[in-house]
């Protein structure tokens, strides 16, 4: 799926990975993948400005940790990062719902 498609949800899926716990930047690429069953190939180069703006506007938090011998950021949620994901969720139902009944 072209990266463009999921414009304007990419904090959304961010902030869903990361509820389940945190990770760097490549595993979180790869849970990406993953759970979308290889739909979502987002190159790199796309997640991480995306934790960056989430970081800098409080939604994450971020420590530096040696993994498998090298050091790697790590992203977790906030608490305003917690709020953030379910208000973002909300409405996702909210659009998805709508699209379906008139779609469908």
């Amino acid at each position: 799926m072209p990266v463009d498609a999921l414009r304007g949800h990419l904090d959304l899926i961010v902030l869903a990975v990361l509820a389940d716990g945190p990770a760097h930047g490549y595993a979180l690429v790869e849970e990406l993948r993953a759970r979308s069953g290889g739909v979502f190939e987002l190159p790199e180069g796309s997640v991480y400005p995306a934790l960056y703006r989430l970081e800098a506007a409080g939604l994450l938090s971020s420590t530096w940790q040696a993994v498998g011998g090298r050091r790697r950021r790590i992203y977790r949620l906030t608490r305003a990062g917690r709020r953030k994901l379910a208000e973002e969720r909300r409405e996702w139902r909210q659009f998805s719902d709508t699209m379906s009944e008139v779609v469908a």
